[in-house]
């Protein structure tokens, strides 16, 4: 094994702090805004925080994924839906209503199709928001069909994911889909949800 030259050492440390000096600034985050009050009076909204961590294995059989905070608020038809890195810079900011989807980060704003498209984008792999909604409250979803998962497990399948709820008590929610690509979706929701 060789060894870094003290040297080079200074000069990589040096690089990786101008890598970060726009970050820790604050300088790439957007500015907090609040949900459109609409959205929180809809008969179906739902006001969720908490921390979504997404990991997905593909055929290397290395993971790859990231942890972000999130604030989710309103409902499949319409919603917003930011998520912030662990140091709280908040990196993007996603709304939908009346079929359009965009997506706000601070490189600027983008539309999408759908919510697929929009999901695929933030988080690296389609995750099904409009059910997200109800799996984050420990329900199988009402657009579509599920199984509940054999005794004495606690959760349901739906949608080619599995929802483990056994420690839903502790907010701890886990999706995941096998297939290819294979992925883990963990929601750990504020106590305060």
């Amino acid at each position: 094994m060789t060894r870094a030259q003290p040297g080079r050492r200074a000069s990589l440390a040096g690089v990786l702090m101008l890598a970060l000096l726009p970050v820790l600034s604050g300088c790439a985050s957007l500015a907090p805004q609040a949900p459109p009050a609409a959205l929180l009076n809809a008969p179906d909204a739902v006001h969720l925080t908490g921390r979504l961590s997404v990991q997905v294995t593909g055929v290397s059989g290395r993971p790859s994924g990231g942890n972000v905070s999130f604030d989710l608020s309103g409902g499949p038809t319409a919603g917003q839906l930011e998520l912030s890195t662990p140091l709280g810079a908040l990196v993007a900011r996603a709304h939908w209503s009346g079929g359009e989807v965009s997506l706000q980060t601070p490189e600027g704003e983008r539309r999408f199709e759908d919510l697929d498209a929009l999901t695929r984008e933030m988080l690296g792999e389609t995750i099904p928001l409009a059910a997200l909604f109800d799996w984050l409250r420990g329900q199988p979803w009402p657009q579509a069909a599920h199984e509940p998962l054999p005794a004495p497990q606690s959760g349901f399948e739906q949608l080619g994911w599995r929802l483990d709820l056994a420690r839903r008590a502790d907010g701890l929610i886990i999706a995941s889909r096998n297939g290819e690509p294979s992925v883990t979706l963990r929601a750990r929701l504020d106590a305060s949800n």
